[in-house]
């Protein structure tokens, strides 16, 4: 089986680095967000997600590149990112104009959901620092030349910020590639986001663009149709695994297309209630399918961030084992630990994981 030709940890400063934006989450908990009293804060943002998991669960060296406001609320972010090991050398300050008139820092009031009720993001992340990024800001010779990173990973969230972010993060994806950084690319298409910028057809006009770039695509048959413009024909929506089925199909189409996809990956997730879910994984890799266990009525406190969670997990599989298989089993098995805990990101360990993919039940540790 072809390997990735991932650089060696000893000729690289970091295993990891991410770009996206870094929000405040305040969480009511139990209750809802228009009655809510108190609110838990933690961060959250996407792409960080996931270099926060390979540096708490899986002991990586990680940092994001990201922007805030120099204010009050900007170092809460940077100390939860802090807590996290995730380090903070480049994150890129903004000077406060007193009010957010005109930079300011994202929040994002999330709900978990519960049985019938189903999770609820309500972000507020317009004109935020992160969002004015744009080409020139960051020192990307630096940082994969100089520096060296074995993998990078950014997503389609943070490209459909602004027209800015989107330009950089092909920036970014073109320096990496220069460098001979694994790039893994998130598509996570939000049609909110997009709907001032151009809408679906400017989303696809730069996800194509940055796909060229990609090493790793991550994304399920909706975010392949929606961000790339693939179409799935002959697929029976009447059959269970129609979600698989399509997934293969849509991925037999792209990599004809973007030769450069060595590897392309979802999560299978089956909504039953916001509390129960089926969840599994799959992976292409070097013309195969590798599928995880499947994780069947999985019970889920949080779900936001799962996904993300199941991005690291497949980083970790490649940058430890280099691996196809292990890479999806990690995957898997971190995004379904990840569901079971409050907030963003992963609160799991190695062990746990490792339990998990092993086929351990929940019978309690003493």
């Amino acid at each position: 089986m072809a390997m990735l030709q991932i650089k060696p940890a000893s000729e690289c400063a970091f295993d990891q680095i991410s770009l996206g934006e870094v929000m405040l989450r305040l969480d009511p908990g139990e209750g809802r967000i228009r009655t809510a009293r108190q609110f838990a804060a933690w961060e959250g943002g996407g792409e960080y997600n996931t270099s926060r998991g390979l540096r708490k669960v899986f002991n990586y060296k990680t940092a994001v590149v990201t922007a805030f406001v120099d204010n009050e609320v900007g170092h809460l972010i940077e100390d939860f990112i802090m807590q996290g090991g995730v380090s903070t050398e480049f994150i890129q300050w903004r000077e406060d104009d007193g009010i957010g008139r005109k930079v300011r820092n994202g929040l994002n009031f999330t709900e978990r959901g519960f049985g019938i009720r189903g999770a609820v993001g309500n972000p507020d992340r317009g004109n935020t620092a992160a969002s004015h990024l744009k080409p020139g800001d960051i020192d990307w010779d630096h940082i994969f030349g100089k520096l060296g990173v074995r993998w990078f990973h950014t997503g389609g969230i943070f490209a459909a910020l602004s027209e800015t972010t989107a330009a950089l993060t092909v920036e970014a994806v073109k320096a990496a590639n220069k460098y001979g950084t694994i790039v893994s690319y998130d598509l996570n298409y939000r049609p909110s986001l997009w709907k001032t910028i151009g809408g679906l057809a400017k989303a696809q006009e730069v996800n194509r663009e940055i796909a060229k770039y990609v090493d790793v695509m991550i994304g399920n048959e909706e975010d392949f149709t929606a961000s790339l413009g693939f179409e799935v024909e002959g697929v029976d929506h009447n059959i269970s695994n129609i979600e698989t089925d399509a997934f293969k199909k849509m991925i037999e189409t792209a990599v004809k297309e973007f030769p450069n996809f060595k590897v392309a990956a979802t999560t299978l997730r089956g909504v039953i209630t916001a509390t129960i879910n089926d969840w599994s994984a799959i992976l292409w890799h070097d013309g195969k399918f590798h599928e995880s266990r499947k994780y069947d009525k999985l019970e889920i406190l949080d779900r936001v961030g799962g996904g993300d969670s199941f991005a690291s997990g497949v980083q970790f599989g490649f940058l430890e084992f280099n691996d196809a298989q292990k890479a999806v089993d990690y995957g898997a098995a971190h995004g379904a630990l990840a569901s079971t805990t409050p907030g963003d990101t992963s609160m799991a360990t190695r062990k746990e994981v490792e339990k998990q993919i092993s086929g351990g039940g929940a019978r309690v540790v003493r």
